[in-house]
């Protein structure tokens, strides 16, 4: 994989803003493969296709492109109007995202980033003020996706701090939580919660008792569940299921 973004493909192009959305999507046309299904190439939809940047011909996966240069804040993302990101996570068809990160001054991709679709819920969009009243869009409301909110297994890196990741690897880790798609949006939200809880648990073996120590937090996240230590037992079931975690007895378990 070459790194290198090609500046050449933008010689016709003069705003900045034009330029990076010319190159880097270049770059990812070129070099990035299906981290779905593998398919070493990705076709890109026409400019400002409403629905992504990418898609894939053999899996059907799309894929949308957020790029950034330089220093790569990965808690929070600047897009754009707060109601269309929320209809596009909430669409039949929405979209993975691809997150690039890349030095303005050597030209080189220092990291790669996709997250699943699956992994997007309406709390990790977070709305803006509104623009105000001397703004040229009064009014006009935008939104910020909170990386920091995405689980680290959402987090697949295809390129980290300039170094490829084995192909093998990022398909490996697509692979294992796939099972998302198929949950509820309530199920889902419980999930990542779930999973969340055990990034901050910063050990690999765990046990039950410390997941309860997170009960008061999932009760405000869920005001209307009353219940929320069977839920959470029942949601450690289905990461056990899905050999997203180990099951040792008596409380005890361990991350896979």
């Amino acid at each position: 994989m070459d790194l290198k973004l090609d500046l050449s493909v933008a010689v016709n192009y003069t705003s900045k803003s034009q330029i990076a959305r010319v190159i880097t999507e270049k770059w990812v046309g070129r070099q990035i493969y299906c981290p779905s299904c593998g398919n070493p190439s990705l076709n890109d939809f026409a400019n400002n296709s409403p629905v992504a940047d990418f898609y894939c011909n053999s899996c059907k996966s799309e894929y949308e492109l957020k790029s950034k240069k330089d220093s790569f804040n990965f808690n929070r993302i600047v897009d754009g109007a707060y109601q269309s990101m929320i209809e596009r996570i909430n669409s039949t068809n929405n979209p993975n995202f691809f997150f690039l990160n890349y030095s303005s001054s050597e030209l080189i991709v220092d990291n790669f980033i996709v997250i699943p679709k699956h992994y997007f819920t309406n709390d990790i969009i977070e709305k803006r003020k509104p623009l105000s009243q001397n703004a040229r869009r009064a009014g006009w409301i935008g939104c910020n996706i909170l990386l920091q909110d995405v689980p680290e297994s959402g987090k697949i890196h295809m390129v980290k701090n300039r170094q490829m990741e084995p192909p093998e690897q990022v398909m490996k880790k697509w692979a294992k939580t796939f099972f998302l798609a198929d949950q509820k949006q309530e199920n889902r939200g419980w999930i990542i919660e779930i999973m969340r809880i055990l990034d901050k648990i910063k050990k690999i073996n765990f046990t039950l008792s410390e997941v309860y120590e997170y009960e008061s937090e999932l009760q405000k996240k869920f005001p209307n569940n009353k219940f929320v230590k069977d839920k959470i037992r029942q949601q450690l079931q289905v990461l056990r299921d899905k050999n997203y975690i180990e099951f040792k007895g008596n409380g005890q378990y361990r991350k896979l």
